[in-house]
């Protein structure tokens, strides 16, 4: 799960078909979908979001969306 990346590990998004169709919807239209590779950029305090990069440009994501995200160790 993206979620349980340390920061500064990459991985290859495998499903994010877990994740609020929203959310779903804002990944796809920022570039962000299966096959994509992405970065953990760091972990915001008290259970904040998950900062990752992807594409050269830097996305937010609630921990608990990250969580329902499949991703493969790069």
């Amino acid at each position: 799960m993206l979620g349980q990346l340390k920061t500064g590990e990459k991985g290859r998004i495998k499903n994010i078909t877990g994740t609020d169709k929203f959310v779903r919807r804002r990944l796809l239209d920022l570039g962000i979908s299966e096959g994509s590779e992405v970065c953990i950029k760091c972990y915001m305090p008290f259970g904040g979001p998950v900062m990752v990069e992807s594409c050269g440009q830097c996305v937010a994501i609630r921990k608990k969306e990250a969580l329902r995200i499949e991703v493969e160790r790069v």
